[in-house]
């Protein structure tokens, strides 16, 4: 049978001098009490904004349905018109007279 040893350390085995130590930087510390330096580079002043044009919405959502209704209805009479002329009938066979009264 194997046996194995357990050795529990005490806190007066560990020794300070064995603990690692920081590595020195190379920096040098900032010096918070200093006088703030002004940045020397020169730039334009930034662009006066553009105020935006604001649209009514309820006008824009009357804009927006009559649009669609008119395309959706000039899509309606194209189809219509691709599937007569399809079918052999064309709007040249009739005549229109208008009489005045």
């Amino acid at each position: 049978m194997i046996s194995r040893r357990i050795t529990i350390l005490k806190p007066r085995d560990i020794s300070l001098h064995r603990m690692a130590a920081p590595l020195p930087t190379g920096k040098k510390s900032v010096n918070l009490a200093a006088t703030v330096r002004v940045s020397r580079i020169r730039r334009d002043p930034p662009p006066v904004v553009k105020k935006a044009i604001e649209r009514d919405p309820d006008e824009r959502d009357i804009r927006a349905g009559v649009i669609g209704v008119v395309a959706f209805a000039l899509a309606i009479f194209v189809i219509t018109l691709g599937f007569s002329i399809y079918g052999g009938w064309s709007p040249s066979q009739y005549n229109i007279e208008i009489n005045n009264l």
